[in-house]
């Protein structure tokens, strides 16, 4: 396993490595890795000639400090998991001013509209931060094909779309949810919720199984006045939106059409720890 933590270094070795047909993959993460990142790992391990593994907790991409600052960072055991899937993953572990150069702070990206719609209306900046980080590592990187997964559906459809607009040439593929034994979708955040908080959360996850079996007799609004007064009973639980959003615009169904693919999104705040998840309702 190489590991790199100068963009320089790792540029270098990567072009020493690539040749004519040599195929990149490239897993970004901010690290506290679990089995949700290795299956990524997987898909690239298994479509590439080599694959990249970034571990780098992106300040710009957090409008909380104090999240920033809680959020887990735990190289060493991320390394031994990574070792679980293969002995030759290049791991990129960089310092912020080996990122940004001292200048941290975030480009402006026009994504469209989808960066205005659920996580944009409530962590404000926070997308100009995600393609930020994203367009540094693809020009670092220079992967073939880079993996993200659905549980962030809102960040891999922005991907997309920076990735479409700046004419960058990277295929970004979208990977399923890993999820909990309860349903819980794993995220790294996972690991500061208690014992007790796990259990609680798995309710998530079923809320949204729920709202796909409603969703095909009812209307879209009826189905989020169902999710509010649901998660309105749970002590210990807030919800901070439930949106459900046509896939490829993210805008809110007003009113169904069949021409269109539906998802449901959902953030909790379960005490102090906020939870994202999605389904489809196709």
């Amino acid at each position: 396993m190489k590991i790199f933590e100068k963009q320089a270094d790792l540029t270098l070795y990567v072009k020493s490595v690539s040749k004519t047909h040599t195929s990149i993959g490239f897993v970004p993460t901010m690290g506290a890795l679990h089995e949700g990142h290795l299956s990524l790992l997987r898909e690239s391990t298994a479509q590439n000639t080599f694959t990249v593994m970034s571990i780098f907790v992106n300040p710009t991409q957090f409008n909380n400090p104090e999240d920033l600052e809680k959020y887990p960072r735990t190289l060493d055991s991320d390394i031994a998991k990574i070792k679980t899937v293969s002995d030759d993953i290049i791991v990129y572990a960089p310092t912020v001013d080996d990122i940004y150069q001292g200048k941290t702070q975030s480009e402006h990206f026009d994504f469209d509209g989808l960066e205005h719609q659920m996580e944009g209306q409530f962590r404000p900046g926070h997308y100009d931060g995600v393609g930020t980080v994203v367009k540094k590592l693809f020009e670092i990187v220079s992967p073939t094909r880079a993996y993200f997964g659905e549980k962030d559906f809102q960040q891999l459809q922005i991907v997309k779309k920076m990735v479409e607009k700046l004419k960058l040439p990277v295929e970004i593929i979208g990977c399923p949810i890993y999820r909990e034994s309860n349903g819980l979708a794993m995220s790294s955040r996972n690991q500061r919720l208690s014992t007790e908080q796990k259990k609680q959360a798995a309710i998530i996850y079923k809320t949204l199984k729920t709202v796909k079996s409603k969703f095909k007799k009812n209307s879209a609004n009826a189905v989020q006045q169902w999710v509010v007064n649901s998660f309105d009973k749970i002590p210990d639980m807030k919800l901070e939106y439930f949106q459900i959003a046509d896939e490829s615009k993210l805008l809110p169904c007003e009113r169904k059409s069949k021409s269109k693919k539906y998802r449901a999104f959902i953030a909790v705040f379960v005490g102090q720890i906020r939870l994202i998840d999605t389904i489809a309702l196709y």
